[in-house]
């Protein structure tokens, strides 16, 4: 079976993109569930099997502030047993990305480093 990767962003184009660069780079090693929020993504998670990787998008819905709605949702993954083998990838134009990685003990990419494709192939390693 493929590696699971669940792609979580409120902007459909974003969603796509994400999508459509890993395909690209990766072809059909992974499997890949899309979310348009914390609410809809944290629904998702509790399903057969836990994501490999979950891709995450922090300023969604405002229902969790003064937290990020990505920051909601990268907690309670990091609370399920399930879920202690997976990585969490940000990928946010939030000013605050790199202090909201360490916080989490996650990792990162820039929103405005999407456009390389180069910046996904963390995703493989």
């Amino acid at each position: 079976m493929n590696n699971r990767i669940l792609i979580v962003d409120d902007a459909p184009s974003w969603r796509r993109y994400h999508e459509d660069v890993i395909r690209q780079i990766y072809k059909d090693k992974y499997e890949i569930e899309t979310a348009s929020s914390a609410t809809e993504a944290n629904d998702i998670i509790y399903g057969d099997s836990p994501f490999d990787i979950v891709l995450t998008d922090m300023q969604m819905e405002s229902d969790y502030l003064p937290l990020y709605a990505g920051e909601w949702l990268i907690e309670q993954i990091q609370k399920m047993e399930a879920y202690k083998n997976s990585r969490i990838i940000i990928i946010s134009a939030a000013y605050n990305i790199k202090f909201i990685a360490e916080k989490y003990n996650v990792e990162f990419i820039r929103k405005a480093d999407c456009r390389n494709i180069e910046s996904y192939r963390l995703i493989g390693g």
